[in-house]
């Protein structure tokens, strides 16, 4: 078990939510799941939390009411290997959601992630600080990152 695990308050669509999870990510599975009963204080039936893993990482959910809402301040690190994987993500994630700039995007639930490949820190951790400030300023003209243009702007530095 891991010592820190994000928990994450829904209103009420929590297993809405973690199923929308576990369909995008293929290494996932849901891990323990808790409903209300007729105590309440939720509707019977619906989950109070669950526990699920998507890529090796834990989660929680909890139906928790209307109390608080998700904001930017934190998101979501999705680290992709290829422009596949970016697209991929990209476009199931935000999809009823809302994009962002430079990789950012907020699902369907108004969670917040970042769908960023991994050609983008080795481009950006260049010693030339031409080259770093280049794909720097191409990624902040982009929604979702396209590595080609990553690229293009490094090479043309």
């Amino acid at each position: 078990m891991l010592k820190i695990t994000p928990f994450l308050w829904f209103d009420n669509n929590a297993e809405e939510a973690m199923n929308f999870y576990l369909s995008i990510f293929k290494d996932s599975e849901i891990l323990g799941v808790s409903r209300y009963g007729e105590a309440g204080p939720g509707v019977p039936g619906t989950i109070m939390t669950a526990s699920f893993r998507l890529e090796g990482q834990e989660f929680a959910v909890l139906n928790g009411g209307p109390y608080f809402k998700f904001t930017e301040a934190v998101s979501f690190f999705v680290s992709c290997n290829t422009q596949e994987e970016v697209d991929c993500y990209w476009s199931q994630l935000s999809t009823g959601g809302e994009e962002s700039q430079c990789g950012w995007l907020k699902d369907k639930f108004g969670l917040s992630w970042q769908i960023v490949p991994t050609a983008l820190g080795k481009l950006m951790g260049d010693p030339s600080p031409a080259k770093s400030q280049a794909v720097m300023q191409a990624m902040l003209q982009m929604r979702k990152i396209e590595i080609d243009g990553l690229q293009r702007a490094y090479d043309q530095a």
